[in-house]
């Protein structure tokens, strides 16, 4: 051993960027591998190489003992008080040996090689794991290596990582030397080394994108605080401002969309919707549902302590199908970006359930526009009106108590009336006249 064995030892630390003190327990550990045959099967021997000079030393642990029965593993009092005076009984004494010879024989100096070998491998995956289990959460960009089995293989500096099929957004190609980016989802020790599993379908990788493309999410002043994805097709962003005097979705939006549209082009045209994020629960919700229009949200706590929240949502007749979205997704995603069960119904569908529930008609509206105008037709409904009998029931004096009806309520109950009995005679049998009529 020698400075030589130094300068290679360096060298190859820094060319696998390995620390040198693994690479010289390595190198220890291989030549009291290959030093058995001539030290022995003991335990208790260890060797020692000067970090500076490369001299190697050989050293032994031996019990203290009255009588030795094996020189390999004892030692007895009066040689250990000549080493050492404070040496006792039942004591253990690290002793320097003769070193072994410097040929260990092909077999011993090809135990060697695999055991550095082994060594060394260990020690890379150690690193690898090591440089990327704190960058869980992050996005690195890597070049496609190959194609297993619809899995993507990709290189990342030192390291592969997969990106399977199902964390891929669905249309996407790719081929070997294409540079993507992708969201790192896991990194776990395996025993072929560290695996990294990486995802582009992740909200995370969405969320990831906001802060790397728009300045105010790096500098704090916008906030994401829930993503929401359907990968390829579309996602909710819900932003928050920390500063009065910014817009959250203007920040992100951009200069004529420009910033929005670098996100979408990276997730191969997925459309994204940008909702400003609320304290209330109800007006997140509504918020959530963009763009239809809400009427209004009525916010459910749930009866166990770790239950979800439910919000019953109203919206204009017109904007049910716009709320609810093609097969579902615009509800599904508000609901994953709330964390919430969202139940969504339309104005009719409550008003009839209420009248329902209270015994009364069901909402006419073609009825009222025949008897009082189109222009009284949400007005009376809005009263409790809302069918020609429920203003019969409630006879011109409650009906005059709509302002918008007025000095029309004698004439507008008086054709209720008329209403009420052409249907109800309409709907009787043909017989009922005679047989209720006055006898002949």
């Amino acid at each position: 051993m020698n400075r030589e064995l130094i300068s290679v030892i360096e060298q190859i630390g820094r060319e696998k960027g390995i620390d040198k003190e693994i690479l010289f327990e390595a190198l220890e550990s291989a030549l009291l591998s290959a030093s058995r045959k001539s030290l022995g099967p003991a335990d208790n021997v260890r060797m020692h190489i000067d970090r500076k000079s490369g001299d190697l030393r050989v050293y032994c642990r031996k019990k203290v003992v009255e009588e030795v029965t094996d020189d390999k593993l004892e030692i007895s009092l009066a040689d250990a008080k000549a080493l050492n005076r404070e040496a006792e009984l039942g004591d253990e004494l690290e002793l320097e040996q003769e070193r072994p010879p410097q040929e260990f024989g092909r077999i011993a100096a090809q135990t060697a090689k695999q055991v550095i070998l082994q060594k060394v491998r260990d020690a890379e995956r150690e690193g690898i794991y090591s440089e990327f289990a704190g960058k869980e959460g992050q996005i690195l960009r890597g070049v496609v290596h190959r194609i297993e089995k619809r899995n993507v293989i990709l290189e990342i500096g030192k390291a592969e990582a997969i990106l399977p099929e199902r964390e891929q957004i669905p249309g996407e190609r790719y081929n070997p030397g294409d540079r993507i980016r992708a969201y790192v989802l896991e990194v776990r020790r395996t025993a072929k080394g560290p695996q990294i599993s990486l995802s582009r379908t992740h909200p995370g990788y969405l969320a990831r994108l906001f802060e790397t493309e728009i300045p105010e999410i790096q500098e704090g002043i916008v906030l994401v605080k829930a993503t929401a994805r359907e990968a390829g097709e579309r996602a909710k962003v819900a932003v928050a401002s920390t500063k009065r005097d910014v817009d959250p979705i203007g920040a992100c939006v951009g200069l004529r969309g420009t910033r929005i549209q670098v996100i979408s082009r990276e997730l191969r045209g997925e459309k994204i919707d940008i909702i400003e994020w609320s304290h209330d629960p109800a007006t997140f919700v509504a918020r959530a549902l963009s763009p239809a229009k809400v009427s209004s949200v009525v916010i459910t706590e749930p009866s166990e302590p770790d239950g979800q929240p439910s919000a019953l949502v109203i919206v204009p007749d017109n904007q049910l199908s716009l709320a609810i979205g093609k097969k579902g997704q615009n509800a599904r995603l508000a609901a994953k970006l709330t964390g919430m069960r969202i139940d969504i119904k339309s104005e009719a569908e409550v008003e009839a359930e209420r009248t329902a529930s209270e015994g009364l008609p069901q909402v006419d509206r073609a009825a009222l526009a025949a008897l009082a105008g189109a222009e009284l037709v949400e007005p009376l409904v809005a009263a409790g009106l809302g069918s020609p009998a429920a203003i019969v029931k409630a006879g011109p004096g409650k009906l005059g108590l709509v302002a918008e009806v007025g000095s029309r309520a004698e004439a507008i109950h008086a054709a209720a009336v008329e209403w009420v009995a052409a249907h109800v005679a309409a709907s009787e049998p043909s017989g009922a006249s005679e047989e209720t009529g006055a006898p002949a």
